[in-house]
């Protein structure tokens, strides 16, 4: 996907938490969430054919605390060096995952943007 042809809708949620079990209790009863753990530092939510997102155990390792919410593009190694172009800075990546290819950068504000393809 060229810059103007991206998508405006979220891909997915990946939530960094200091206290896992403390987030998937909180969203589960707060938001009815179904969370299904992979390992006890991550677990992906909604169903497990078709998950929208992750709550992981974030450590003194981990590049950011907090929710980003990750966009579609095409080619995230071209998005995440245009994104560096324009000024942000890269947080995460670009990484492989069992299911995508993501990055994470901080805009000029400071807000954290995530960036998948699959």
């Amino acid at each position: 996907m060229t810059p103007e042809s991206s998508s405006t809708t979220p891909a997915w949620f990946d939530i960094s938490t200091p206290d896992s079990p403390r987030a998937k209790a909180f969203y589960q009863a707060l938001l009815g969430w179904q969370v299904n753990a992979l390992d006890e530092t991550y677990a992906l939510v909604g169903t497990p054919e078709q998950p929208d997102g992750g709550i992981g155990q974030a450590g003194d390792a981990s590049p950011y605390v907090g929710i980003v919410v990750y966009f579609p593009v095409e080619n995230v190694d071209a998005a995440v060096e245009r994104a560096v172009g324009l000024g942000a800075k890269q947080v995460l990546g670009p990484l492989d995952t069992p299911m995508s290819r993501i990055a994470v950068v901080e805009d000029l504000d400071g807000n954290r943007v995530g960036l998948i393809s699959r």
